[in-house]
């Protein structure tokens, strides 16, 4: 049986061995983390799946940025599966719960850079995001949006930039 958590720090070390299985070594070197670099992630939307006696099978996080006019919105990712745990729906899963969440929190959009065949079918497509751009390289095929409120992207161009907590700032605090 597999259980959609919120991700804990004991996830930390296991999720980061999953990206580097799933994306590879280079995996730091994409755009989309170019937003996410010395941020964390969206309060309360990092979620793990795990297995019946803990072990991580999965890994999504969603963050906070600024979408160009739009204004506040999150990124999507990266959404990863173990290779042993593939097909079995687990991706689709952390998905729903993801989406279901940030709707929940308020948010009014969610941005990614993805396989468009895949996360079309929870409802993103290019065209929201047709006139904003990353602050680096990408495959616009690959740039989608989700509206969470009607609207919200109605309109949206300019330059994404990450915001949200720092790293740093969450150290200082504890």
């Amino acid at each position: 049986m597999v259980m959609i958590r919120t991700e804990t720090a004991f996830d930390v070390p296991a999720r980061e061995r999953l990206l580097d299985r799933a994306f590879g070594k280079t995996r730091r070197r994409k755009t989309s983390e170019r937003l996410r670099e010395g941020r964390r992630p969206s309060e309360g939307l990092a979620f793990s799946a795990v297995d019946e006696d803990g072990a991580l099978l999965g890994t999504i996080r969603l963050w906070d940025v600024v979408a160009g006019s739009a204004g506040q919105a999150l990124l999507l990712g990266p959404l990863a599966v173990d290779c042993t745990a593939q097909r079995q729906g687990i991706g689709a899963a952390l998905m729903r719960h993801a989406i279901a969440e940030a709707r929940l929190r308020g948010h009014a959009a969610i941005i990614l850079v993805g396989d468009a065949p895949y996360y079309q079918r929870f409802g993103f497509t290019g065209g929201l995001v047709a006139d904003l751009h990353l602050p680096g390289p990408v495959e616009r095929a690959r740039f989608l949006g989700l509206e969470l409120e009607p609207g919200a992207l109605d309109g949206a161009e300019g330059l994404i930039a990450g915001c949200g907590r720092l790293e740093a700032q969450e150290r200082q605090a504890a």
